[in-house]
């Protein structure tokens, strides 16, 4: 521990004193910033469907089955599928926080400085490497539940009948739990990843006198 202790850097770029619990805090309040600010936009309407950095589009296998749809005039029934697969990942996103939480408090003084003097995502690899098998876990049960509360499964089920009912086409049968849920994690570390850069790279996001102390220490490494 002492070893750590004697790595990290003490100072600022201004000469203020920085012990590593300084750091390691200043890391947590950033991410905790992330996960507030931006995590929480994702389990609002549209929180998904309206933002095009995570916005749930439909897997390859069904792109066809959208144009078919389309080219016979059920433009409504199309938008209609991928609204309600957006709105899955939305109400399943709210399942993230606590585990969010859990691992920020988890960061070790060694994690925190690696973390800090890092690449620009550094901060956002460490949670999905530390959050990615537990957020599985738990965003899986809830889309499939969240699929048939608002109504996917109906909706799927009526877009695959009236595809598959169309002469000389293949018929498809998807795996949409797996598809969403993979989709709604890679959104949730998407958005994450947006905070960090901002609070990286621009003074006015550092919003309290610690990030702005902490990440000054990676602004002259």
């Amino acid at each position: 521990m002492q070893q750590v202790i004697e790595s990290l850097p003490q100072e600022t770029t201004g000469g203020i004193g920085l012990s590593n619990v300084d750091i390691g805090n200043g890391l947590r309040q950033a991410l905790d910033k992330g996960i507030d600010k931006q995590v929480t936009k994702l389990t609002q309407k549209d929180g998904f469907f309206r933002n095009e950095l995570v916005k749930i589009v439909l897997p390859d296998e069904l792109k066809k089955v959208d144009k078919s749809l389309r080219d016979i005039g059920l433009d409504n029934l199309a938008d209609e599928g991928l609204k309600v697969l957006n709105r899955a990942a939305e109400d399943a996103v709210k399942e993230a926080t606590p585990i969010f939480v859990n691992a920020v408090k988890q960061i070790t003084f060694n994690d925190a400085k690696q973390i800090l003097l890092g690449n620009q995502d550094a901060a956002t690899q460490y949670l999905k490497g530390t959050t990615k098998t537990a957020l599985y876990s738990k965003f899986n049960p809830v889309i499939k539940s969240s699929l048939s509360k608002v109504g996917a499964d109906r909706v799927w089920s009526n877009i695959i009948n009236k595809y598959n009912s169309i002469p000389f086409k293949n018929k498809v049968n998807p795996d949409l739990t797996d598809y969403v849920t993979g989709e709604a994690l890679n959104g949730v570390y998407t958005m994450i990843a947006v905070e960090e850069g901002e609070i990286r790279t621009k003074l006015s996001s550092r919003t309290t006198d610690l990030l702005r102390k902490v990440f000054a220490l990676q602004d002259g490494k």
